[in-house]
């Protein structure tokens, strides 16, 4: 898993609650077995009309937004079903950061161990941010993983606050197997004893 410390990168702010994991990735684009390629259908209902031509007013298909690797969204982000394709579909379209006032549970533990990082802040913050960066044309941002501040075009900079062991696991570039081989010598040692 790719190492997380600090990202520098446009942000596209999404204003919509409740964004679940179909919309992020609709079902009918699971069917491969493959993580690469997912990224072209990443929000595909409100990115694409029904002749396939771009949406012009969505944020991912405008200016820098087009290259966002920083999402800043709004509550219950990633809510619905358990796919982990969601997490994929975002991570292919180049992804690494989301910031919302609250996620879904399994979408948090899928984000989690795929290297995307998600940073709560409060709704009038996100608010706030969202505006922020629409004010600045999209400038790009730096998530600090190391310090836990985004550092704005302006100056400005937003502490935050990560679980300890996901801010490991993210600045270590862990993914769960890699965690568990840490401790491969005493796995070893039980395995010898038994």
């Amino acid at each position: 898993m790719e190492k997380f410390d600090r990202l520098t990168a446009p942000p596209a702010p999404l204003s919509l609650a409740n964004v679940d994991t179909d919309m992020i990735i609709p079902a009918r684009f699971m069917k491969a077995l493959s993580r690469s390629g997912l990224g072209r259908h990443l929000f595909q209902e409100l990115r694409y009309a029904a002749d396939g031509a771009e949406r012009g007013d969505f944020i991912l298909n405008r200016g820098p937004c087009r290259h966002a690797r920083i999402l800043i969204a709004d509550r219950n982000f990633g809510c619905g079903s358990s796919r982990e394709h969601a997490v994929w579909a975002l991570a292919d379209f180049g992804i690494r950061c989301i910031v919302a006032p609250s996620f879904g549970d399994i979408f948090s533990n899928n984000a989690r161990k795929n290297g995307l990082l998600l940073i709560r802040l409060p709704e009038a913050a996100c608010e706030e941010l969202r505006d922020a960066v629409t004010r600045a044309q999209y400038a790009p941002i730096t998530i600090d993983l190391v310090e836990q501040k985004i550092r704005l075009a302006s100056g400005e900079a937003i502490a935050f606050v990560v679980d300890p062991d996901d801010r490991r696991t993210l600045m270590e570039g862990l993914d769960d197997i890699a965690r568990t081989l840490r401790h491969e010598a005493a796995i070893a040692c039980f395995e010898a004893r038994a």
